[in-house]
């Protein structure tokens, strides 16, 4: 299991709401991304927590994953960032994609614990 904690907003973050996407980056991130993401420190990383059938928790908001990008674990682990989708998968993923259900856009704030289970 990894947990992480939202140490920062991005400005921009509320407005991907209809389009049910958030981007999570560490707190490296350049100032240019950092107002579209949700920047978030690692607690506990383990190597691979992103799989099929395992979840993401936003606090008490359970999803589970159910696509996951050949790069995701890779993206995460070298860079905090991963971009998740609240919907359907497509054909084709992005590498660094992470597609969950249910498909409802979840509450963060600053302080927020983000986990990954496999």
């Amino acid at each position: 299991m990894s947990t992480t904690i939202v140490k920062e907003i991005g400005a921009l973050v509320p407005t991907f709401k209809e389009d049910k996407i958030v981007i999570l980056f560490g707190p490296q991130a350049p100032e240019e991304i950092k107002e579209m993401s949700i920047i978030h420190e690692f607690e506990h990383h383990s190597e691979e927590p992103l799989q099929e059938g395992g979840t993401i928790e936003f606090d008490n908001q359970v999803y589970t994953i159910t696509a996951v990008g050949t790069k995701a674990n890779e993206n995460l682990r070298e860079l905090g960032h991963i971009s998740i989708y609240f919907h359907s998968p497509p054909e084709d993923i992005l590498p660094g994609s992470v597609f969950v259900s249910p498909h409802n856009f979840p509450d963060f704030n600053e302080g927020t614990l983000i986990k990954f289970k496999s």
